[in-house]
């Protein structure tokens, strides 16, 4: 005979013990609360009247009818694992002799798509004028980040020496302390030409910064970031403009013309591939043309009539 009061009983105890042993907030104590409810009455649905009587099965049969009922990825994670810590606080209590949560797994989160802008916006965005000099070290930043798809952590680190004109390259330390060689694009290089014609001017006696402030050390995260914000308003851009997303749009725009994931990798300093493949989604034809015309399996049958 099903006990759910001995559910609901141990189920409250666990949730003092989030409160007065473990000193969770109420609003945490609150989750866990109404994620492991809805556990609870899942199992009295399946004739299960204690928690010792759930099996690794059980759990997997209660997270895939979640997935099917269109919860998260990420939402199931949190309910795993509040189950997990619900069932080890049983062992502790010798209500339990393992914990059947363990190794269940949920869905895999699926990853946001990076934003990125179309080379109308970005033209839009990088083809002002203006006779400002910050300003144009702004463009100039903007012109190196989407040219080279470049972290804001890398180009703030850039030093006079690191950047080469005339072969048109860039030495860059990406994470992990590894450097890697870049390419410049020439739209990179004019404004760049610009930039370091005034920069004399403004940059402090002995700075080796590429990119200064008004002060003339060498500018930080937060004050490009603001910069680039206020330019994209300024210069009406469809959404709010930040150097990751001109490096997403470098990555997207690159792989579509090419397809070659590997080199946006190189390029990008990625160590993972599967880090680059966030981009794939966008010329997933092209690949599929390219699959298509190589696999000797792949091609559609003609009609022998036709």
């Amino acid at each position: 005979m099903n006990d759910q009061r001995g559910m609901e009983k141990w189920l409250q105890r666990f949730l003092d013990h989030l409160v007065h042993e473990r000193r969770l907030s109420p609003h945490t104590s609150g989750n866990y609360g109404r994620d492991l409810e809805r556990a609870r009455v899942w199992s009295e649905k399946q004739g299960i009247g204690s928690w010792p009587e759930l099996r690794q099965h059980h759990i997997r049969g209660y997270v895939a009818e979640r997935h099917r009922a269109g919860t998260a990825g990420k939402s199931l994670q949190r309910e795993l694992s509040a189950l997990r810590t619900l069932f080890n606080f049983l062992i502790r209590e010798g209500e339990m002799e393992q914990n059947p949560a363990l190794d269940v797994r949920a869905p895999k989160v699926q990853r946001k798509l990076p934003a990125t802008l179309d080379a109308d916006q970005l033209g839009r965005l990088l083809d002002g004028a203006t006779d400002d000099p910050l300003q144009i070290r702004d463009l100039a930043i903007m012109e190196l980040l989407y040219s080279s798809g470049l972290r804001l952590a890398e180009l703030v680190a850039i030093d006079l020496g690191d950047i080469d004109m005339s072969e048109g390259s860039l030495e860059v330390v990406g994470k992990g302390a590894k450097s890697r060689r870049v390419p410049v694009g020439t739209k990179a290089i004019e404004a760049l030409g610009r930039w370091l014609t005034l920069r004399p001017g403004i940059a402090a006696i002995g700075e080796r910064a590429l990119f200064v402030s008004r002060r003339g050390n060498r500018l930080q995260p937060r004050s490009i970031q603001m910069r680039l914000k206020q330019w994209a308003l300024q210069q009406g851009a469809p959404r709010s403009v930040h150097p990751h997303l001109l490096r997403h749009s470098f990555a997207s725009h690159i792989l579509e013309s090419s397809g070659d994931l590997r080199a946006v990798q190189e390029l990008l300093g990625h160590a993972d591939i599967s880090t680059t493949q966030i981009y794939t989604h966008l010329d997933f034809q092209h690949l599929a043309k390219v699959y298509d015309n190589a696999h000797p399996r792949s091609k559609k049958r003609r009609n022998p009539a036709g």
